[in-house]
């Protein structure tokens, strides 16, 4: 995921460089709070890693949460780039931190750890972009 959203940041900042995308007062706006957002919703590798599955999936489902109600506060070219930030961390609705027992996953796996890692460091990357394009 982490390369996901490093190649997403490097198109917008690309786009951003090249004045083929200008952010108005509003989407640099929207873009701080949606960084402020993830970083609360994911918080400090020290202290998320100690933490059990199961909140830490929850966290990245906050972070998931924060992109799915900013992107529908929005349109335009800061819309698509949240749509693909929540695009690149997609796979963490796949994930379950629950044994099965004997009741359905509707396809759910449990992620190992360093895919909580990643997804979690993509949402630290995805924030600190967001801070940067806003600035």
């Amino acid at each position: 995921m982490q390369s996901a959203v490093a190649a997403l940041l490097e198109e917008a900042e690309q786009r951003v460089g090249g004045r083929t995308w200008q952010l108005t007062p509003g989407d640099q706006a929207l873009a701080l709070e949606v960084a402020t957002g993830l970083d609360e919703a994911v918080g400090v590798a020290r202290e998320q890693e100690v933490l059990p599955d199961i909140e830490r999936l929850a966290h990245l489902r906050e972070a998931l949460a924060v992109l799915a109600i900013a992107l529908a506060r929005t349109h335009g070219p800061v819309a698509w780039f949240i749509g693909a930030g929540a695009e690149a961390l997609s796979p963490i609705l796949s994930w379950r931190a629950l044994t099965p027992e004997e009741t359905p996953t509707f396809g759910t796996t449990h992620p190992p750890p360093d895919q909580l890692a990643d997804a979690e460091n993509a949402v630290r990357q995805l924030a600190a972009g967001l801070s940067r394009l806003a600035a």
